[in-house]
């Protein structure tokens, strides 16, 4: 069963910079547009790009966040993977 998340978790999870960095092999990217105010997302869509990955520090966050995530959900993950 899944649930609808808000864009913003999928972002602070690490899962769109990883996402992302699988897309641009193919020069593509799915593009967020906030909110300047707020920093809530607004949009969301698919967009060829011209760029080929990120920054090292970009990276280097991306792998902070996905490693906390991962870390902090594993034993539900591996519940889901075995029902």
């Amino acid at each position: 069963m899944t649930n609808g998340n808000a864009w913003t978790e999928f972002r602070e999870t690490g899962l769109l910079w990883f996402i992302n960095t699988i897309l641009h092999l193919f020069g593509w990217a799915i593009a967020v547009e906030l909110d300047e105010q707020t920093g809530e997302v607004i949009s969301c869509y698919p967009k060829r790009c011209n760029y080929r990955g990120f920054t090292v520090d970009c990276n280097t966050q991306g792998y902070i966040r996905l490693s906390k995530y991962l870390q902090e959900n594993i034993d539900e993950l591996v519940k889901e993977a075995e029902s």
